[in-house]
């Protein structure tokens, strides 16, 4: 008599994506509601460097340019103002639409889970007409693995260093992008279990995967 664990359904394949600088290049728009809260506030933020280090929670950056104690305020602020200044602007990145349909196309679900405020998150993506199963925020680095776990997800791609700690914590396979501030030699030296050029290279890459022979770049 077969066993419970033989006759158990084969869970559904699950990726979790990144989203800012993997699955869209949020630079433009987010350089852009920088310099809109620059105005606004009076603050000199230089937005220029400030998009060449996405990744980690907006705070993290407000407190180069603002006082501790001003901060979280600033934050509401510019998630308030995000809408109008960086959706239009915000472009999908190359391969973004093709990776996800990849997913779905095998019989999966794509989720993405980003630090960013989740409303904002989905409002890109609709924007973008980039339809995941599901769309978690407020999760950076090893949070992520909350989402990842909850979700099943046995893959997560990514771009940052952030994004690898996070597969890793949740025992999901790490695939990264050198498409934002971390180059290829940075992610595999963090752990990242495949590194591919940009997002283009996931649907061959995903086919290997799921016939179990996929090549770690």
């Amino acid at each position: 008599m077969p066993s419970h664990s033989e006759n158990a359904p084969t869970p559904p394949l699950t990726v979790g994506f990144d989203l800012d600088m993997t699955l869209i290049d949020s630079r433009p728009g987010i350089k852009a509601a920088y310099e809109a809260l620059s105005a606004e506030t009076g603050a000199y933020i230089d937005a220029d460097l400030a998009v060449t280090r996405l990744g980690p929670p907006l705070e993290r950056e407000l407190a180069f340019w603002f006082p501790e104690d001003r901060v979280e305020e600033m934050g509401d602020r510019y998630r308030a103002i995000y809408p109008t200044y960086a959706i239009t602007p915000t472009p999908a990145m190359p391969g973004a639409r093709e990776a996800v349909a990849a997913v779905r196309a095998a019989g999966g679900r794509a989720i993405v889970v980003t630090a960013k405020h989740e409303p904002n998150a989905k409002l890109h993506l609709a924007h973008l007409g980039i339809e995941p199963d599901a769309v978690i925020g407020w999760l950076w680095a090893e949070a992520k693995a909350e989402a990842l776990r909850e979700y099943g997800a046995s893959v997560y791609v990514g771009d940052h260093l952030g994004d690898v700690r996070g597969a890793r914590a949740a025992s999901a396979l790490s695939v990264a992008v050198p498409t934002g501030p971390c180059d290829a030699a940075e992610l595999r030296e963090a752990g990242a279990d495949v590194v591919l050029d940009d997002l283009t290279a996931f649907p061959a890459w995903l086919a290997s995967y799921r016939e179990g022979a996929a090549p770690r770049a």
